[in-house]
């Protein structure tokens, strides 16, 4: 893709990086991005995303903005409740970048979502809040063999990891988080509270690594997952086996 003298200045702090220069900026302009969740990690993913230049953006969520939201929603204003999140966002999108097509998706997850859902998609960015969606996405990616960014937040802490578990090497989210509890059981920030500034420290590494993934720059992050520790505050990585007896990822693996 030729960049135009626009976008050329538009993009000139990514284009002057080593490891992304033009070639990787002209990648983020013709790669599409899917968001789970329009929420506290999806509002500041969808802004850096949209300012970064991915040039398809397409979010799921079947939520409207209300007031309680406003404290880590910052795509969101006292404006926007009682709108719904996509609407909302795809309007935030459009102010931020023209160069960026935005679907929004007006769904929920479930068993009866259809694969087409990632048509065309590159990589994925899983930030609902429960167990039971986060699993259907990761047999979604698995089957369609694209990258899932999972990222979670709770109170003062959250993780994020990237799962291609169609990989020989590689784990998928279900070997991370097994079948051995409840998938609908998940705490919620309505009832244990979340400090906004982390959804957007984790928001924000969630666009990281999906520019990582798009770009290939730095080290391949698969299997690797990242804790964050705010009331420390800390960061470390473990890194995370492949189950071989997983029921997701096992037999595609083999």
């Amino acid at each position: 893709m030729k960049l135009s003298d626009q976008q050329l200045d538009r993009y000139a702090r990514h284009i002057v990086l080593r490891d992304i220069g033009g070639a990787g900026q002209s990648k983020l302009l013709s790669s599409h991005v899917l968001l789970i969740g329009a929420g506290g990690i999806g509002c500041p993913a969808i802004q850096y995303l949209a300012g970064a230049g991915v040039g398809t953006i397409s979010v799921v969520d079947d939520d409207v903005v209300s007031l309680s939201n406003l404290q880590r929603q910052i795509l969101y204003s006292e404006n926007d409740i009682g709108t719904e999140k996509v609407d909302a966002a795809g309007a935030a999108v459009a102010r931020l970048n023209p160069d960026v097509t935005f679907h929004g998706i007006k769904q929920r997850i479930d068993r009866s979502t259809s694969a087409d859902i990632l048509t065309g998609v590159d990589v994925v960015i899983d930030g609902c809040d429960n167990f039971a969606t986060r699993l259907i996405v990761n047999d979604l990616c698995l089957a369609a063999k694209v990258p899932m960014v999972s990222a979670a937040i709770g109170q003062f802490h959250g993780q994020i990891g990237t799962f291609t578990g169609w990989h020989e090497d590689a784990p998928c989210y279900r070997c991370f988080v097994g079948d051995a509890h409840d998938p609908d059981d998940c705490d919620d920030c309505a009832t244990q509270g979340v400090l906004g500034a982390m959804c957007g420290l984790i928001g924000s590494f969630a666009a990281v690594e999906v520019i990582r993934a798009l770009t290939g720059f730095g080290e391949v992050q698969k299997g690797k997952l990242v804790l964050f520790d705010g009331m420390a505050p800390a960061m470390r990585s473990i890194q995370l086996p492949k189950d071989p007896a997983c029921r997701s990822c096992g037999a595609l693996a083999a």
